[in-house]
């Protein structure tokens, strides 16, 4: 059981490191892991009604560390896809009270919690066979029940408790990034602005920008590869402020050179010449 953990956990964080949590398609993403993950979590839930640990200590292993590990990252995905999904429609100010709020719903969660998050947090053991063995929780505590696990069988009710300080520790990082990103959206938008009333002009060749904008789209860089030829197209003319014109003509006559991405290369040795005059100096 705990070997077989372990690798789903490796696995589905692997997942999440391949993930944009601050892309355009967040909320979509968000959901489709809560379906992966809520599978996942009921599949333990069905192994779990006929597996008999080996030991006392066995089974506290899993409620306290195992099944909160993968339950936490549940937790942490359907609550980005309510925030994000909840998020209102406004001004940059809105949204940055908005999450700000979220954020303070944490401070409050870790406020309310306390005492067990410092027990969870020092690694503590003396409380262990109240908090983490079914059937041995003493009334007299505070336990907390979910939609996600309601079983008796599959949960001491602390266990959930750590799923949710593993999602809630998460969940700070991505609120505090996504006020970051949330700043830099204005200034990349402040930044456009100015450009607009100071353009950048390309002098250059046209079809060293139709180049330069086929390799873009086809590099997967951009929303996900998710971008068509036009859009990146339309997106460097007004960039730049220059009509490209015909750019599939074009496209069709650098396939017919004998170097086909001659701008490619250029802007390769130039760089190269920079970085090598950097060294010089």
């Amino acid at each position: 059981m705990k070997e077989k953990l372990s690798q789903i956990i490796s696995e589905i964080d692997l997942e999440i490191d391949e993930i944009d949590l601050y892309g355009y398609d967040i909320i979509e993403t968000s959901l489709s892991m809560v379906h992966r993950l809520q599978s996942i979590v009921n599949d333990l839930r069905n192994r779990l009604q006929t597996y008999v640990f080996t030991t006392q200590e066995d089974e506290i292993s899993f409620f306290k560390t195992q099944k909160p590990e993968l339950l936490g990252r549940l937790l942490f995905f359907y609550k980005i896809y309510r925030i994000e999904t909840q998020c209102p429609n406004g001004s940059n100010v809105v949204i940055r009270d908005y999450l700000n709020r979220e954020l303070d719903s944490l401070t409050y969660f870790f406020n309310r919690n306390l005492d067990f998050y410092q027990y969870y947090r020092s690694h503590s053991t003396v409380y262990d066979e109240y908090y983490f063995v079914r059937g041995k929780a003493d009334l007299r505590l505070c336990t907390d029940s979910a939609q996600f696990d309601k079983d008796p069988n599959f949960s001491t009710g602390y266990d959930y408790k750590v799923a949710k300080i593993i999602a809630n520790e998460m969940l700070r990082i991505y609120l505090n990034k996504r006020l970051i990103k949330l700043e830099t959206d204005n200034q990349i938008e402040d930044n456009l602005q100015r450009l607009n009333k100071y353009p950048f002009r390309f002098t250059g060749k046209k079809v060293s920008l139709v180049e330069l904008g086929y390799s873009l789209a086809s590099s997967g860089d951009f929303n996900n590869g998710n971008v068509e030829i036009k859009e990146m197209m339309n997106f460097l003319s007004t960039v730049f402020h220059t009509d490209l014109g015909d750019y599939y003509a074009a496209y069709i006559a650098m396939k017919e050179r004998k170097d086909r991405t001659a701008y490619l290369h250029h802007l390769i040795e130039r760089l190269i010449k920079r970085m090598d005059d950097d060294d010089m100096k």
